[in-house]
This record gives C-alpha cells, sequence and structure tokens, in this order.
C-alpha cells in the first residue's frame, strides 16, 4: 500500500518502489519529495530521459552526471568526472537522490553513477551514503543498447546488490479499477501466463465501437506510421490550415537538444477540429501532459487555437517555454510553441507515462518485448480500447524479468512484514532520527562556510545607490562587484537592484542587440557553452566598452 511504502521512504532506506502501471509509483514519490521539502531538504531528481524527467520537474541522469554522450566508462573516465571543480557543489550537497524510470537505465550507468558519488562524498558506502529511491517498472520499455548484451538491466549492476534496496511492491492499481477486465489482461502478460480467456478478451476488442467525445488516440509501435497517420487525418479536414511556427533563442546545438528531450513541434500545423494532446503540465492544473482534446475554433485576433477537452471545459492556448540552462542556471536557449502535437496517432514509446481515456492500438508489427504491456496499459478501461490487430510479441515479456519479479514480489513481503512488525512509536523513533541527520548534515554545511564575500556585497548593495560606490567602500575593483552581482542574482532570483542601475549606458539597446544574436542563433555569435559573446554586441552597440556591457548585463533578463 501507498502509505506502507512512505513509511519506508522515511526511515531513509534505500528503495526500489515498484508496480504495474497505474498503481500510484509517481504519486507516493511526489508525497515524500513534499515531505522533505517541507523540512528543507532538497532531493535530487533524475530520469533516463527528458521526457521522463519533465514529469517530476527532474534532470536527465547524463546531464547531472556530466556523462556526455558515453554509455560505457573506464575508471580513467571515472576519475576524470570527479575532478570537475564544477561538479564538487552539486554532489557535495546531494542527500537524497531520486531516479525515475529505472527500467531505462542500462547496469553500465547505473554503476557509473555509484562510482561518481563514491568519489565526490568521499564515502565507499554504495552512492557515497546518500539515500537512494529507485522507482520504475521493469515489464515496461527497457534501456536501448547499441550493440547485444547479456546485462541489459539496472538490478544487473553489482551496484544494485551492494546498495541493499528494501523493495516497495505497490499492488492497489488506481488507474484501472481493480474487477477490471483490462487488469485481468495486464496481470496475465505479467505473469508470463496468457490464458484463453486473455486472448478471448483481446479478441473481443478488435475493431471494436468507442463510446467517446473525441476520436480515440492510435498508438502505434513504428514512427513511420505515427507520422503518415497524422498527415493524412489532418488532411482529411476541410477548414483552413494554421500553421504555427516555433521561435528560438540559442545556438542550433542547444535548440536541437530542446528538440529532441521534448515532444513539441517545430512547425505545428492545425485545423478546425483537430484531434491534439497536450505535452505539457498546465500551471493552473487546468490539463496535463496526454489530455486529449478537439480545436473548435481560433482566436481572431492572436489566432490561438482554442481546444475543448470536455464539455465543460475549453481552452485558448497560450504559448510555452522550454528552454536549456548552463550550470549556474542561465539560460542558454530556448524555444516557444503551443503545448499541442497531433493526437490521432503517437507512439508506444511518447505513451509511456501517460493515461488516456480511450485508444485505439496497433501491435501487429511489435518488435521488442514490453510495448505490448506498455501501450494496452495506457488505457483505464477496455471499453476505452479498441484493437487494430496484435502479434506473439505484443503478449510477451522478458523472460529475464518474469524470474526477477518472483523474486522482487518476495523482497517486498519481507518489507510489509517489516513495518507491520515495528511498533508506531520505534517507527516514529527511526525517522525521526533519520530526518535529523538530513537536517543536521545541512546545517553542518551552513556552519562550515564562512561569509562569502559576494554576500557581504549583497547586504551593501542594499545601502548603496551606485555599483561604484559599493567597490568604493568595499576597496574592490568595479568588475569584482559585477561579478559579485551576477553570483547574488543566480542565487535569489527576487534580488532586487533596480535602485543600482546607472543612467549613462544604452541598457535597451544593448538588451535589443543581445535578443537580435539569439533569434539569429548563428553559431560564431556564441561560445561553445551556448552563451551569447559580448563581442558581438558591443559590434552592434557603440559607445560602450566591455566595463559598461558586463554593468549593463546585470540588468537584462
Amino acid at each position: 500500500m501507498q502509505i506502507t511504502t512512505l513509511n519506508i521512504l522515511k526511515t531513509g532506506k534505500n528503495v526500489f518502489l515498484t508496480g504495474s502501471a497505474g498503481t500510484g509509483k509517481t504519486y507516493i514519490l511526489q508525497q515524500y519529495i513534499n515531505y522533505l521539502r517541507d523540512n528543507k531538504i532538497f532531493p535530487t531528481i533524475l530520469a533516463p530521459t527528458g521526457i521522463a524527467a519533465s514529469l517530476l520537474k527532474g534532470k536527465t541522469i547524463h546531464s547531472f552526471f556530466s556523462l556526455g554522450i558515453k554509455d560505457s566508462f573506464s575508471e580513467e573516465d571515472i576519475n576524470d568526472i570527479v575532478t570537475k571543480s564544477y561538479l564538487k557543489k552539486r554532489f557535495k550537497n546531494l542527500q537524497v537522490l531520486i531516479i525515475d524510470e529505472i527500467s531505462m537505465v542500462p547496469p553500465t550507468i547505473f554503476t557509473v553513477m555509484d562510482k561518481i558519488l563514491q568519489g565526490f562524498k568521499k564515502n565507499t558506502k554504495p552512492f557515497g551514503g546518500v539515500q537512494v529511491i529507485l522507482s520504475g517498472d521493469f515489464f515496461q520499455l527497457p534501456p536501448i543498447h547499441k550493440e547485444p548484451t547479456n546485462k541489459r538491466f539496472a538490478w544487473q549492476s553489482p551496484s544494485w546488490k551492494e546498495s541493499e534496496f528494501v523493495t516497495c511492491y505497490l499492488v492497489k492499481k488506481y488507474r484501472q479499477e481493480q474487477e477490471n477486465q483490462l487488469v485481468t489482461i495486464l496481470d496475465s502478460i505479467r505473469e508470463g501466463n496468457i490464458s484463453q480467456e486473455t486472448i478471448k478478451l483481446l479478441d473481443s476488442r478488435i475493431d471494436a465501437k468507442l463510446n467517446d467525445e473525441h476520436k480515440p488516440t492510435k498508438l502505434y509501435t513504428h514512427n513511420y506510421d505515427v507520422d503518415t497517420i497524422n498527415m493524412q487525418e489532418l488532411e482529411k479536414l476541410p477548414g483552413e490550415l494554421h500553421t504555427y511556427n516555433y521561435s528560438k533563442t540559442g545556438t542550433s546545438k542547444n535548440v536541437e537538444t530542446i528538440l529532441r528531450n521534448s515532444l513539441l513541434s517545430p512547425t505545428l500545423q492545425l485545423k478546425q477540429d483537430t484531434l491534439v494532446m497536450f505535452i505539457k503540465n498546465s500551471k493552473e492544473g487546468e490539463y496535463v501532459n496526454g489530455t486529449t482534446g478537439k480545436v473548435i475554433g481560433f482566436n481572431k485576433e492572436t489566432d490561438a487555437p482554442i481546444v475543448q477537452i470536455s464539455k465543460q471545459l475549453k481552452i485558448e492556448v497560450e504559448k510555452e517555454k522550454w528552454t536549456i540552462e548552463n550550470e549556474l542556471g542561465d539560460e542558454l536557449a530556448s524555444v516557444m510553441q503551443y503545448p499541442l502535437k497531433l493526437a490521432w496517432a503517437i507512439t508506444v514509446h511518447k505513451s509511456q507515462g501517460m493515461t488516456l481515456s480511450s485508444a485505439e492500438i496497433d501491435l501487429s508489427k511489435t518488435f521488442e518485448t514490453g510495448q505490448g504491456y506498455v501501450a494496452l496499459s495506457r488505457v483505464a478501461d477496455l471499453n476505452g480500447l479498441r484493437l487494430k490487430g496484435y502479434n506473439e510479441k505484443a503478449l510477451q515479456v522478458d523472460r529475464v524479468i518474469l524470474d526477477i519479479d518472483k523474486r522482487i514480489r518476495a523482497s517486498s513481503k519481507k518489507s510489509e512484514n517489516f513495518i507491520q512488525e515495528i511498533s508506531e512509536i520505534e517507527l516514529n523513533r527511526v525517522q525521526e532520527e533519520f530526518m535529523q541527520k538530513l537536517k543536521n548534515a545541512a546545517t553542518l554545511e551552513k556552519r562550515n562556510k564562512k561569509t562569502p564575500t559576494h554576500i557581504i556585497t549583497k547586504e551593501l548593495s542594499l545601502q548603496c545607490s551606485s555599483i561604484g560606490k559599493i567597490a568604493q567602500k568595499r576597496d574592490l575593483k568595479l568588475s569584482t562587484v559585477v561579478n559579485h552581482l551576477k553570483k547574488i542574482r543566480k542565487e535569489d532570483k527576487d534580488f532586487k537592484m533596480d535602485h543600482l542601475k546607472p543612467t549613462d549606458i544604452p541598457i535597451e539597446k544593448i538588451k535589443q542587440a543581445k535578443e537580435a544574436i539569439l533569434k539569429e542563433g548563428i553559431e560564431e555569435n556564441f561560445t561553445p557553452a551556448g552563451e551569447v559573446k559580448l563581442s558581438a554586441i558591443l559590434e552592434r552597440v557603440e559607445g560602450i566598452g566591455y566595463d559598461e556591457l558586463h554593468i549593463a548585463m546585470l540588468f537584462i533578463r
């Protein structure tokens, strides 16, 4: 049960959180994250792909651990990463590590995360002694390997066994009702026991009629099928074609990274009655990633699409911003586009993590074990499923996973027994001790720090009317004070320094020049890190030097 899992998480144990689709793994993770944050402890949240990471507002494993594009690492590679000074602060403050979609993490990557943390923490305990929480379902999509290998999954890494994970196997389903016939099918696939009853249930959904407000989303195993169907359906509609091109800032390399790690369409084409899917969570909670609807019109002035997602709810969609940032949180590139995708069809791979009210699924070309299970588990009820066909592969899961699943369930039973047998007083004591340990570590970290020089500048800035006066009082170079203020603004987004804004520097012209360079995206105007070169701005704004430019950049967002 979820409450049992939450109690175990609070004890500080390393935890492997698993369970079939719809049992609330993401929900319980969010509950634990909220609990930690309420106590001023901020966990690190990672996932193997950008799409998966965005669901919990986390980062990708490769970017956080600075792994580049590699999938295998030597001791020399690990030693090189551990010596990177810009990573030291990141790992020094890390106390709780959450890794979602663990089924998609290869054992080589799992091992290197362990070794890197041991190196940075100077602690030979697994993962350097931090609490590690893994979440995922090994019946879902496995890691992609460039070459054939016998070891495909994270649990096959030596680091898994050494970490002594407490297994929490969630069993109560929330996406599908417990007595739902779809649950019978999914459990049958998970058990590797496809009965005649399962076959009959699946066959009953071949070309079945669906009662739904909108056309069902179609799931296919191949990208080609998806793209073809979406364009065919769009062309069938008689209305005017509305085309929305994305706007971008930054280098083409960074923009490409954004596009690769998201579902957004660089060129989005819509007509009246287009079936669409939202690909971001609404800030106001009106829709989530995976919500489907139909375009019912367009704003006459702005041309913004109006989408109906239920009889009661119509939304005039606003453009959203996708960004990529450097290590200090500076924006390197951005893409603006409507958070919509044609939704007559999507790939099974892209559907992982979504919940659909109805779906038309073609599993006749299934080529990977687990694809059929992932696709079928996207819908909440058998009545919301229309099958176009399925092959034998669609009903298969990896035999290795079938074997390991029995051990995982047995391990979870031991975890449940532990919680049932321990007294409430003892459980509370263990949980409070772990939380106090986290708080003590955070406090010790603060005590060991002398008051940073930039914080002294911050306090003094509240009493001065210009950057020059701060430099004079502190007996520092003007450039040093500017660097302090840059750091302050990155650490404190709400820090106000408008009273320091100079009147003798053409800040607005400089801002316009920077925006123009970002929009153009010409490679030679950017540093290797993707930032606008100051020299490129100087070429467009006359009468200023580097000192004035550095000051101006403090007031340009």
